[in-house]
């Protein structure tokens, strides 16, 4: 990978999910794997393992893997870039069902209806990562309806 195209993707990042996002999920001398179209444009970018850290959509943002949650989790204070969710859900979440709002105990105030956030259990654990279906104070006010759309759950080991 070129270094004007690693910097564009850490700039996207940090534009999407905040200042220290690029460098959290895209760190210097790191190996990555990257899927191309074929106009050579990135469409996945992944650790040299394999697991998957970003789609790129073609409108140029990103969709989380799992591992690029844990990385931003890892990065940032809590409740940056997540929402949390207790005991009742967890199970459900982890086997990809959708975070519902009455179950939401804390979210990133930043966090708008399309975001792409990592879903965490109340001890830290990432369980998923999805998108965002409220704004971060609807998730907290409703009692009702879907607050996270979830894309990938983590398996209980």
């Amino acid at each position: 990978m070129q270094d004007g195209e690693m910097a564009s993707l850490r700039t996207v990042a940090d534009y999407q999910f905040g200042a220290g996002a690029g460098a959290a999920l895209f760190p210097s001398g790191e190996p990555l794997e990257i899927d191309r179209s074929s106009t050579g444009r990135p469409q996945q970018v992944a650790r040299d393992d394999g697991q998957r850290l970003v789609s790129v959509g073609l409108d140029g943002r990103f969709t989380l893997g799992v591992a690029g949650g844990q990385r931003l989790v890892d990065e940032f204070d809590a409740p940056g870039a997540r929402v949390t969710v207790g005991d009742e859900s967890e199970p459900f979440v982890r086997d990809g069902k959708n975070v519902f709002a009455k179950f939401v105990q804390a979210v990133d105030a930043d966090v708008r209806a399309g975001d792409e956030l990592a879903v965490v259990h109340e001890r830290g654990d990432v369980v998923a990562v999805g998108r965002a279906e409220l704004d971060a104070e609807s998730m907290l006010d409703f009692d009702s309806g879907v607050a996270v759309m979830v894309r990938s759950g983590v398996p209980d080991e």
